[in-house]
Order: structure tokens, then sequence, then C-alpha cells
């Protein structure tokens, strides 16, 4: 069993068994591919740590050759390629993107995360381990004392993040380059950099880079990078 750590809950243990079906996925994982992480990926932050984070980018969950692999968020998969490009475009990176976690790009007063840390079969998480692992996340919120914006990639994100905060779907609803406010902090909401969502032309990286733009002008103040 997965005991309360000093961190209030910020990340899960690495053999976190409070969602079974998770923890089972991920034992099977360690037996074919032992050298991967396999394990619930944690927040990456910036070199400041926690309070140097002013903009924080919320996924859904670790990708299985991705972040499961490579034990770094947004690492390993297409969706990383796009994100992550976009983010050096507007400062909020820097270094060169390599897909891998050892590669030399750094965090800017950035931080990125997942709503749900361990890997879903399918990619999909039910609904009972979404709500299991927003304590995680809700436990991340609270660290990040300087925290101004804060941007949700795909629907779930967005409404486990709202939810977080203790705020109502009702009154903050997902639609992408959606802009909300709760409390001192704002929410861009943005359709999910998955290659399915690329592919298929529900997200343009033109599209993808208007929501960092509009993000990166609230947090430099109306000035754009």
């Amino acid at each position: 069993m997965v005991f309360l750590s000093a961190d209030r809950w910020r990340e899960p243990d690495r053999d976190c068994d409070l969602c079974p079906r998770l923890h089972a996925f991920i034992r099977e994982q360690r037996i074919t591919h032992p050298e991967w992480h396999n394990a619930p990926v944690p927040t990456w932050y910036p070199p400041e740590g926690p309070s140097g984070v002013r903009l924080l980018v919320v996924g859904l969950a670790p990708g299985l050759r991705g972040a499961n692999r490579t034990g770094r968020p947004f690492t390993g998969d297409y969706a990383g390629d796009l994100l992550y490009s976009t983010m050096i475009r507007h400062g909020l990176a820097t270094g060169t993107f390599e897909a891998r976690a050892d590669d030399s790009l750094t965090l800017q007063g950035a931080a990125i995360t997942n709503g749900v840390r361990c890997v879903p079969p399918q990619n999909k998480p039910v609904g009972a381990e979404i709500n299991t692992c927003r304590t995680f996340l809700s436990g991340t919120l609270e660290g990040m004392e300087n925290l101004t914006t804060i941007v949700t990639l795909g629907k779930i994100a967005h409404e486990t993040t709202v939810r977080s905060l203790g705020e109502r779907i009702a009154h903050h609803p997902f639609r992408h380059a959606g802009e909300s406010r709760i409390g001192k902090l704002t929410i861009f909401s943005s359709y999910h950099c998955s290659r399915y969502n690329t592919n298929t032309g529900r997200l343009t990286p033109a599209m993808f880079d208007a929501v960092f733009a509009s993000a990166a002008a609230h947090l430099h103040g109306g000035r754009d990078g």
C-alpha cells in the first residue's frame, strides 16, 4: 500500500497501487520492457523547482512509448515534438529537444505534468483513475506559489484541472483556444497535441501556437515572449 508522503501527495510513489488497473499494466510493461521507466511520470520543473514555475502545462497521461518509456513528460512521441518546439518558440524552454530525457532541453519558468501520472492501456484512463490521481495534481498546484498561467491539453486534462482548483466544469467548460479565470490563475485550453489530432486536422501547428502565444502574452503582461 502507498502511504501519504511529506510533500502532500505532489508525486506518487514509484510503485503506487492506488489504481489497480494502471498498476497491473505497468507491472506487465516492466516484464516486457525492463529498460523502460515504467512508473508514474513525475512533474518536470525548471531548474528553480516549484517556486520558479509561472506557467504549467497539464496533459492527460504518459504515452506508452513516450513518457512511460523515457520518464519525462511528452518525451519520446510526436506530441512532444510539437509541444516542445512551440514552448521553445515562446521562450518557455531552451536547448534542443531530442526526444530523450538526457537532452539539453531546459524549461524556463514553466513546468509540465499530467492529470494521470501512470500510463493507461490504450491511452485511455477511466473516471475513477482520473479522480484518484487528482490528489497528486492538486498537490502539485499547491506547491507552485508563483503560478499564474495554466495551459490544459485536451478536455480531460482541462476538466481535472478545473476540479483540482475547486471549481465546477459548467462554469469553466473546455473549448479550444478557451480562456478561463479561477482566482489568480488564468487557464488557456487547447486540443491535445496528439498525432491523431494533427493528422486529422482537428489541431494544426498554427492553432496550437496561437494558444501558447496567448498564454505567453498573459504571462509577460501582454507581451509575447
